[in-house]
């Protein structure tokens, strides 16, 4: 029986839109592809989640790969927050799973900058049992180590618990750890995966509907 419902934030409570958030600071063409790939595009990115460095040494390290454009990186860095920008169905969606009777928690690759600068886009914070962010713990998903300490911190049963994500990856490491999983692609496909594992709420059922 699932008594706990685990999100994940990025594409599935909140949007995550780098590209919006360039166009909006004027950031185009050649110095935008440029700025992404030392940043949101590279395999530095899940370091900056993991956040095991202080912010300011991991903006050194996005510059040194492109110093010829630091003033367009700083920009975008701090502005970050125009990345983020949360979903018209997630704060419903979570009171609504709340009223039904279960837990809710989320589980989140989230860097300590990122989350300073989008406080208010995360105010469905205030409603959730519980959270896990990548940079509180310095593990990032799909490593075992994330999942388990959202686990042992709010003694979670994982046969209990189902996890809402948008990567596969991140999906096939919660089954490892014995949580069942919902790979996110739609908000209304997400609302009828886990009605077929027994989450049913008020609010679901009217959206599934539709």
């Amino acid at each position: 029986m699932i008594k706990n419902i685990i999100f994940d934030v990025g594409k599935v409570l909140v949007e995550w839109d780098c590209d919006r958030a360039f166009e909006q600071l004027g950031i185009t063409g050649a110095v935008k592809e440029a700025v992404a790939d030392a940043t949101v595009r590279s395999s530095d990115w899940n370091e900056y989640d993991r956040s095991a460095c202080p912010p300011e040494r991991q903006l050194a390290l996005f510059i040194s790969k492109i110093p010829q454009y630091e003033n367009e990186l700083r920009l975008f860095w701090e502005h970050i927050g125009l990345a983020i920008s949360r979903y018209p169905y997630t704060l419903p969606w979570v009171r609504s799973l709340k009223a039904a009777g279960y837990r809710v928690y989320i589980l989140s690759n989230y860097a300590a900058w990122t989350y300073e600068h989008t406080k208010e886009e995360l105010c469905f914070l205030e409603e959730v049992d519980g959270a896990v962010f990548s940079f509180q713990v310095q593990a990032v998903k799909p490593e075992p180590a994330i999942y388990r300490a959202l686990l042992d911190k709010y003694r979670l049963e994982p046969e209990e618990s189902v996890f809402v994500d948008d990567r596969p990856d991140n999906i096939e490491a919660a089954r490892r750890e014995g949580i069942h999983a919902v790979h996110f692609t739609s908000y209304a496909q997400a609302l009828r995966d886990l009605a077929s594992l027994g989450v049913k709420t008020e609010h679901g059922a009217k959206r599934t509907g539709q």
